[in-house]
């Protein structure tokens, strides 16, 4: 028996080495290709012998990316902040009160999240246009966030009610306690781990988001990376020294931002943060 379980893990771990393999494939062609200086047309395969990072430089200034980051970083930062902050507080009465309303509720919550959003984005865009909130930043979290609530909603629900036991509240409650604080002193540190797999999970979402950006920030002043990024890779289709260099550094703070968060990340996951 423990031998047959050892072979299954080790067929588990070669294909999840298999995986991640096929992940970084394609991270390391972006890399190699991005320290190649102009006129090295080498392989792919073959990391360059004399690093360059004057591309790094040139997509920085010729794309523009400087103001899309700090507009991205906006966008990103607020609506994730939001989410975290009346996510948890509407999940936290979902969670604990079993009442015929809070069902309707947390099955509408569910619903919503299987409704394509490009299916409410003509009218969307027409209410944007006539309250004068095209091509600003508040509008772009206000629609992140509201695209993004159902999913925080369910995480936070879920993983209150299958690792926070209800004890601890009843005792704070016989202390005399009110809802508010027990879900500030006592829930919300407790929800570390969950916490930081929403803000992964929405933080990559819409940093990469381009279907609301390209609707709502078209001005270029308030333009987000994807936005910025898909124009200069039309303009620079044929030099993909720079596009490999533009793309790297948009997508490096989401990956540093998982590797700060990923051992609480794993842990929100493994605690039953997507059971219902």
């Amino acid at each position: 028996m423990r031998a047959a379980r050892t072979k299954s893990m080790r067929i588990i771990t070669l294909l999840a080495a298999i995986v991640a393999c096929a992940h970084f494939i394609p991270f390391y062609i972006l890399l190699t290709t991005s320290l190649k200086a102009k006129g090295d047309y080498s392989s792919k395969w073959i990391f360059p012998a004399d690093i360059s990072f004057h591309n790094f430089s040139e997509a920085w200034e010729r794309a523009s990316l400087g103001n899309s980051f700090i507009n991205t970083m906006i966008i990103t930062g607020f609506s994730a902040l939001l989410l975290i902050i009346f996510g948890s507080l509407a999940a936290y009465p979902l969670a604990r009160r079993e009442t015929k309303l809070n069902k309707v509720v947390f099955a509408l919550l569910i619903s919503i999240m299987i409704i394509p959003p490009l299916t409410s984005m003509v009218p969307l865009y027409r209410m944007v246009v006539d309250a004068g909130m095209v091509n600003t930043h508040a509008i772009a979290i206000f629609i992140n966030t509201a695209a993004y609530m159902p999913l925080t909603v369910f995480l936070y629900s879920g993983f209150i009610r299958s690792t926070i036991p209800k004890e601890l509240e009843e005792a704070a409650r016989i202390d005399g306690a009110g809802m508010l604080k027990i879900f500030f002193t006592i829930v919300f540190p407790l929800l570390k781990p969950i916490t930081a797999t929403i803000c992964i999970i929405s933080c990559v979402f819409i940093w990469n988001d381009y279907q609301f950006a390209i609707f709502f920030l078209q001005d270029q002043k308030v333009q987000t990376l994807t936005v910025a990024m898909a124009g200069f890779f039309g303009e620079n289709a044929n030099n993909l020294h720079l596009v490999a260099a533009a793309a790297l550094m948009a997508m490096l703070p989401m990956v540093v931002l998982f590797l700060a968060l990923q051992k609480y990340f794993i842990a929100g996951l493994s605690s039953g943060a997507v059971k219902g």
